[in-house]
């Protein structure tokens, strides 16, 4: 009895330890030195994959917008050179950075997307919602990837020492030799973004019910749709008025942890006072916690004048 109590010491006694053996819950177990020991049997955790947008999802600012400024395009110019791709259809929604950067000679070298990343404003507690996603939910552990239309480079230099870099997946390049692109490889914009999830799912072994989507624009319609249509569960971060009646939840904060409070609610099952004191737990304080339904409507005259009015009442006969 000691000797089990010995290694277990938070145990219960060992009357009950002798029923748990006796209906299975330890079982022995032979190690290297050849004594027996007994070990408790963990229930396995649900394991979710949760996918994230980056460019102001993550972050505060566009990538594009940080690279323009880099190499010294205008902010006006840079947006009327991809607003221009988008009106040509030729590209996945979100990808027509990665068409500017290889037709467009002032954006191809890969330094610039380096540096660049750098200098993106990140949101706060990335690193916590990582971590907390990865070994803090009881019963739940979370794959954290973040899938993004932006250069992968500018992404994985952005998150460096936060996020894995084979947990990133964004638009990829061919360089020559002097450092320049000469094509892309990949584009994960759009569609691209489905075939970056299926992949990670079939790595996985995941089923799509088991998965979470953060997304705030119109680059993640498609994804969104595909994770909704698959029993899956999709954020929105924005009020991108295209994605907020796709999104399950919408959320918004300027703490790229605030995530974590539907997951918790909508998928662990936690309740309010809960999250709350696991915040605490961590440092923080949700100060303010409201929940809205919103209505976006725009009103306009018709040609003819109508006259708003209580209907006329009909006297019966």
């Amino acid at each position: 009895m000691h000797w089990i109590q010995t290694i277990y010491p938070v145990c219960a006694p060992f009357p009950v330890l002798r029923n748990l053996v006796m209906n299975g819950s330890f079982y022995p177990k032979k190690v290297m030195n050849t004594s027996l020991i007994f070990e408790r049997t963990q229930p396995q955790k649900k394991r979710y994959i949760l996918a994230s947008d980056f460019d102001q999802t993550l972050s505060f600012n566009d990538s594009g917008y940080v690279l323009a400024e880099l190499i010294g395009i205008p902010g006006q110019e840079f947006e009327r050179k991809i607003q221009g791709m988008a009106k040509l259809n030729l590209v996945q929604q979100g990808g027509e950075l990665a068409y500017l950067l290889l037709h467009d000679p002032e954006f191809r070298s890969k330094v610039h997307l380096y540096v660049a990343g750098k200098r993106v404003r990140l949101k706060p507690n990335i690193d916590l919602l990582y971590e907390v996603l990865s070994n803090d939910v009881e019963g739940f552990h979370f794959d954290f990837y973040v899938i993004s239309a932006g250069p992968v480079e500018i992404i994985r230099s952005a998150l460096e020492g936060i996020i894995p870099a084979d947990h990133i997946f964004g638009t990829e390049f061919e360089y020559t030799a002097s450092g320049e692109i000469s094509r892309i490889t990949q584009v994960t914009a759009g569609y691209g973004k489905v075939a970056v999830l299926d992949q990670l799912m079939e790595r996985l072994k995941t089923g799509p019910d088991r998965v979470v989507y953060v997304g705030d624009g119109s680059s993640d319609i498609h994804v969104m749709l595909h994770v909704n249509r698959r029993d899956g569960f999709t954020i929105a971060v924005s009020e991108n008025k295209f994605l907020a009646p796709i999104a399950q939840r919408s959320i918004l904060s300027d703490n790229a942890l605030a995530v974590l409070i539907p997951i918790l609610e909508e998928i662990a099952g936690w309740d309010r006072s809960q999250i709350r004191a696991a915040f605490e737990s961590k440092g923080l304080l949700i100060q303010e916690w409201d929940k809205v339904q919103t209505d976006m409507l725009t009103i306009i005259p018709t040609s003819a004048e109508v006259e708003i009015g209580r209907p006329t009442s009909v006297a019966a006969n």
